[in-house]
C-alpha cells in the first residue's frame, strides 16, 4: 500500500509517495537524494544513520516514513547555516574527530541532539545526580554518545570535539 507524505527536510518541504513499509532512511536516500543519513547496520545499532527528527535525535532505519509525514527533518547537512559550519559540525573538523568519514553525519547529528538534552536537563544512566544540571565530562559524554559506532576508533576526538563545543 502506497501513501503520499510531506517531509520538511534541512528546511525544504518535499513531498512524495511512498510504500508504508519504506524506512526513513530509504526514503531520504532513495527518493529524495538525500545522503548525509548513512545506512550502516540497518538494525539501529550504529547510529550512522541519526539525523534530528523534530528535534530529537533518531535514527532513520527503524522509523517508517509513513509515520513521519510533516515531520522536520535536520541532516548533518542542514546544520550549517549562511554563516558558516554549526559549531559541532567546526569542532569535529577542528579536533579532527572522523577519519572515513562514513559516521560522521550521524555522529554530528547525535553530537547536536545529545547537547540539547543536556540543556533541557535530561539524565544520562551515568549522571550521578539526577536533581543537578548533568555535568558533561568525559564519561557522560562518552555515554551519551555510546549509540553511534565509528570503525576507524575516532572516539576520543569526539569527545574532545564535543568538551569543546561546550567549553566555547
Amino acid at each position: 500500500m502506497d501513501a503520499e507524505i510531506t517531509l520538511m527536510v534541512d528546511g525544504s518541504s518535499r513531498t512524495l509517495t511512498v510504500d508504508t513499509r519504506t524506512t526513513l532512511l530509504d526514503a531520504l536516500r532513495d527518493r529524495l537524494g538525500v545522503t548525509s543519513p548513512k545506512k550502516g547496520c540497518d538494525h539501529g545499532q550504529c547510529g550512522s544513520c541519526t539525523v534530528l527528527l523534530d528535534g530529537r535525535r533518531a535514527v532513520t532505519c527503524l522509523t517508517f516514513a509513513v509515520a513521519q509525514d510533516g515531520a522536520q527533518i535536520t541532516t548533518a547537512n542542514g546544520l550549517a547555516g549562511h554563516d558558516g559550519l554549526h559549531a559541532v559540525q567546526q569542532a569535529f573538523l577542528d579536533q579532527d574527530a572522523l577519519q572515513c568519514g562514513y559516521c560522521t553525519p550521524g555522529q554530528v547529528c547525535s553530537a547536536v541532539g545529545m547537547l540539547d538534552e543536556v540543556k533541557a536537563g535530561h539524565p544520562s544512566h551515568v549522571t550521578e545526580d539526577l536533581d543537578a544540571d548533568p555535568d558533561l565530562d568525559d564519561a557522560e559524554i562518552r555515554e551519551r554518545m555510546s549509540g553511534n559506532l565509528c570503525r576507524c576508533a575516532a572516539y576520543g576526538n569526539v569527545v574532545a570535539a564535543i568538551r569543546q563545543v561546550v567549553q566555547s
